[in-house]
């Protein structure tokens, strides 16, 4: 479906097309990943990648998801290999959930596949709509990091 350039003239309008256009561009990242795992899977181990081991309540927080949500996931991602648990250093409440070496070669593997899929249809963009795009990204950042 074509955007229609009068509904991007407001704020209402822009938000609307950003929507879409960022759902579909997130669909076809998550397909072109060609994982096994459920995008919420994926998330997690994108999370614990980033930032090293994190509790099952800092998970389900950067998720919005209730803690037992989240407990569900680890338990499945657990299961099969992707992260495994430990006691809190200093928490004896507190479990602490960290990547395996299946986990991290599972988020490197997802990533050259969704960046090589990202490259190459960047490179059917003109170079005017590459710098576009290149002064957009830190925005799209800002707005999905508030």
């Amino acid at each position: 479906m074509p955007t229609d350039k009068r509904v991007a003239r407001t704020d209402a309008g822009l938000a609307s097309v950003l929507r879409v256009s960022v759902m579909r561009l997130r669909r076809r990242l998550v397909n072109e990943a060609d994982s096994e795992l459920s995008i919420a899977a994926t998330a997690v181990l994108g999370w614990l990648y980033r930032k090293g081991e994190l509790t099952v309540g800092e998970l389900a927080a950067h998720e919005r998801v209730q803690p037992p949500s989240m407990t569900r996931t680890i338990n499945c991602l657990e299961r099969d290999g992707y992260v495994n648990r430990r006691p809190h250093d200093t928490d004896g409440r507190q479990v602490l959930v960290a990547l395996t070496e299946h986990g991290e070669a599972t988020v490197l593997a997802d990533r050259r596949r969704t960046d090589a899929w990202l490259a190459q249809r960047l490179r059917e963009l003109t170079p005017e709509e590459r710098a576009v795009l290149r002064q957009a990204a830190p925005l799209l950042e800002r707005l999905a990091n508030t």
